[in-house]
């Protein structure tokens, strides 16, 4: 039986992909949280200067509204402390990602990401994080959270994520 270079390709990709699925997804494994409290890559849940604690009990992400980039009063609540954890702990440095819902043309949701981003980081900087420990991205609606064409598909996928990370550059 002869494969052709496009079935052979094929086979490898669905291969790799279903390898770094089995290794626990295509970042290696390291974003699992155990939120039973073990330490993992990201420390524990009850250890307040661990990015664990940041994601699961301070927050790291906050929603916006339809086509919207504003922080509403519950995202302020979320970036108030997710500016006084960074303050807090200056070791870190963060990544913020914009998000779209799939509405709209991919040009459209990147540049709405892209001033979501803009906008958590603005909060922050506002609230006294240096502006060199933050940077931003827009994925528009190229990664979301849930996939349905329903209101509650879409509210979680308009967001702004804070990604934290260790060391000097972000």
């Amino acid at each position: 039986m002869t494969f052709s270079f496009r079935a052979t390709a094929l086979i490898l990709t669905a291969a790799m992909a279903l390898s770094a699925c089995a290794q626990g997804g295509l970042r290696g494994g390291d974003d699992a949280i155990n939120l039973n409290g073990a330490q993992g890559a990201f420390g524990s849940v009850s250890d307040p200067g661990s990015i664990a604690y940041f994601n699961q009990i301070v927050g790291d992400r906050v929603l916006f509204a339809v086509d919207q980039s504003t922080i509403d009063a519950s995202a302020m609540a979320v970036l108030d402390g997710q500016a006084e954890w960074l303050m807090t702990n200056p070791e870190f440095t963060a990544l913020v990602e914009g998000h779209a819902d799939e509405q709209g043309t991919r040009e459209y949701n990147l540049a709405l990401g892209a001033r979501r981003a803009a906008a958590v980081r603005d909060y922050l900087v506002s609230r006294g994080v240096a502006a060199n420990r933050i940077n931003t991205i827009s994925f528009g609606k190229e990664r979301p959270l849930e996939i349905c064409s329903d209101e509650s598909c879409y509210s979680q996928n308009r967001r702004g994520v804070t990604v934290l990370s260790t060391g000097a550059g972000v």
